[in-house]
């Protein structure tokens, strides 16, 4: 569980502790991707050690400590850094701003434009050629982190970090010879809670973690995996399940490689409520689909697998006016299809750089830092919808005329659909959509397709614009101008 350090911290927690986490991560409001606005990179929460400080005392004190591991990031860059964290009563550490410099990063802060000049975060050929970084800077990078804290150990009189953790009677304030400085009472973060359980907890009193469904499915797929065998399976599943197909599609691709598997060849039929990212990074050859509803991050980082997603069968409620997958919905996503019938939360599709998805209704922000892929949405959408949309399209029904509202203009245009490639590329998309999930909206919306194609907006990242294959024809007053 990530909490960002901000006060108070400590009693939630004891909390998620109580609640049984196995890890806590308190997040500084020094690190953050690249990415995020400078407004909020210089406010986004406390510094690191004095929300882990009080996290650690707090959970002492409640004898929560040995409960779980706690983990710090915000900035870690030395191997000084690692200690003071250690002593402050983290068990492990994030170091993610620094990995990304050994790679290559200038820090630029322009990763959502898709114009990094140095090739690490952007899906531009030319720009990806210049990519230098190599896994051994990484290592190199952590090496050197390793050998200063084992030489700060051992100045210390210590053979390992898991001596420290909790230690803060090892520090202590240094005087900077400037009033103001010194008048900074640092005394609440370096006390030191009493029966402190220092180092990792034993196994034994770990949070048991019972075994996925997957390794009930990959037993159930044998035939599949071993000879590449059409194969239907069918479970029940509840919403602390999570992660569906991910260790299935780890062998799928261990055996047959990314693509070696035809489309549809494992069907897995799901009953019931998804948990947290329903086939993450699923690879082509597995078909998810779900008979109920799904949780957060379905697809995230979807890799060429196929979701589906419907109501039961029984139920009275009409599929497009609820939401059937929750937020953060293909995060990451670079090749695949998802259709759901029901409506998605917020920030639908952010960062797809290649999954096709059918929705019927989005939340705020949907397409956000899109950068390839298509999305279709068959209902209302949420504020803000193409913010940061650099590649892909969309399609959006807008019978009601409110979508033009909810657009974020600097990144996007929108288009009527008045050549026949692109009416005919949407018809084919929702005609699938109706296949995999007999929608009744898509039913709808096929009979009457020459009403309902005027009513559909294509949405194009100005980028993108110049370099379509087939043009768009822009219009002013429902009247075609170029």
């Amino acid at each position: 569980m990530k909490l960002v350090a901000a006060t108070g911290i400590g009693t939630i927690a004891a909390g998620v502790a109580k609640a049984k986490a196995d890890t806590i991560l308190i997040s500084g409001h020094g690190g953050g991707t690249g990415a995020s606005p400078q407004s909020s990179i210089k406010h986004a929460g406390m510094p690191w050690e004095m929300g882990l400080s009080e996290a650690h005392q707090v959970l002492t004190m409640n004898g929560l400590r040995n409960k779980v591991i706690l983990r710090t990031d915000g900035g870690l860059k030395t191997g000084r850094d690692v200690v003071m964290a250690a002593m402050l009563g983290a068990e492990e550490y994030g170091i993610g701003t620094a990995s990304l410099l050994a790679m290559g990063c200038i820090m630029v802060r322009q990763c959502h434009s898709n114009t990094c000049p140095v090739g690490v975060c952007t899906q531009r050929e030319d720009l990806r050629a210049k990519f230098t970084g190599t896994p051994e800077k990484v290592v190199q990078l952590f090496t050197h982190i390793a050998e200063e804290v084992r030489e700060i150990l051992a100045s210390l009189g210590m053979s390992s970090l898991d001596e420290v953790v909790g230690r803060t009677d090892l520090l202590r304030q240094v005087s900077r010879g400037d009033a103001a400085l010194d008048d900074l009472d640092l005394n609440p973060i370096l006390v030191r809670a009493d029966g402190t359980t220092h180092g990792r907890k034993p196994n034994h009193e770990r949070n048991e973690v019972p075994d996925t469904l997957d390794a009930l499915m990959l037993t159930d797929a044998r035939n599949a995996l071993d000879r590449g065998q059409r194969m239907q399976l069918s479970y029940n599943v509840k919403n602390t399940q999570r992660a569906i197909g991910t260790r299935l599609s780890s062998h799928i691709t261990r055996k047959f490689g990314m693509t070696g598997l035809k489309e549809e060849t494992i069907t897995v039929r799901l009953r019931g409520s998804a948990g947290q990212s329903l086939g993450a990074f699923a690879v082509q050859g597995l078909k998810l689909e779900v008979h109920g509803d799904a949780n957060d991050y379905v697809g995230k980082g979807l890799s060429g697998g196929l979701i589906s997603i419907r109501p039961m069968a029984a139920s009275p409620l009409v599929p497009q006016d609820h939401t059937i997958i929750g937020n953060t919905v293909l995060y990451g996503a670079t090749s695949g299809k998802l259709f759901a019938s029901g409506q998605a939360g917020e920030r639908l599709a952010v960062r797809n750089s290649g999954a096709v998805a059918v929705v019927e209704g989005c939340g705020s922000n949907g397409c956000e830092y899109m950068t390839g892929g298509e999305v279709v949405t068959l209902g209302r959408v949420g504020s803000n919808f193409g913010a940061g949309m650099t590649g892909g399209m969309a399609f959006a029904y807008d019978p009601d005329g409110k979508f033009e509202s909810q657009i974020n203009s600097e990144s996007i245009g929108l288009y009527r659909l008045l050549t026949s490639h692109w009416a005919d590329h949407l018809k084919a998309r929702i005609e699938e959509h109706h296949r995999h999930t007999a929608s009744p909206l898509a039913a709808k919306l096929l009979s009457e397709w020459d009403q309902a194609v005027s009513q559909f907006w294509h949405i194009v990242p100005h980028e993108v614009l110049p370099h379509l294959s087939h043009p768009v024809i822009v219009t002013k007053g429902g009247e075609a101008i170029a």
